[in-house]
């Protein structure tokens, strides 16, 4: 990766839009809706100390490699270039083993597409229900598609990508 690369995921962090959700029509999506906007700023705290006392567990990578960044191309770049087709921050996301940055692009309020970046330079994504509208099947990754095809088409030329 080249030398404008991020350092550490406080700097990604911090220089990052949030994604927001949209404000959903049906009543008891914008009761979820109330709900995320009190939980959210304390996801990092609990998952953090779920995670330390054992009371869920998390290790690994996800499914879903994309590929690998592409050489003259930094971190920063992809993260940039993400950004500017609409993905933001995700908060609310676990972290995988050697991940940067989580980022989502929203489809309303029920869809994400997700993209992970690593370390290693390791791209992954994935699309899948968003966890402020369906909390339960978005943690058992009910319904998470691959989406290859898609997320290789926008990252023409800034990943090389892995075999199928």
């Amino acid at each position: 990766m080249n030398s404008d690369s991020y350092h550490t995921i406080g700097d990604l962090e911090t220089v990052l839009p949030y994604s927001k959700v949209g404000y959903p029509s049906s009543l008891q999506n914008r009761i979820k809706y109330r709900f995320w906007q009190v939980y959210t700023p304390l996801h990092t705290f609990v998952r953090d100390a779920s995670l330390a006392l054992g009371i869920v567990s998390h290790s690994g990578r996800q499914n879903f490699l994309l590929g690998k960044i592409a050489p003259g191309q930094s971190v920063k770049e992809v993260i940039e270039f993400l950004i500017s087709h609409g993905y933001g921050n995700h908060f609310i996301a676990w972290k995988d083993d050697g991940e940067l940055i989580s980022l989502r692009r929203l489809v309303g309020f029920t869809y994400q597409y997700h993209i992970r970046i690593f370390e290693d330079g390791e791209i992954r994504g994935h699309y899948e229900y968003t966890p402020e509208c369906y909390p339960i099947l978005h943690l058992k990754a009910v319904n998470q598609k691959d989406c290859r095809e898609e997320f290789l088409e926008l990252l023409k030329g800034k990943i090389v990508p892995a075999e199928a």
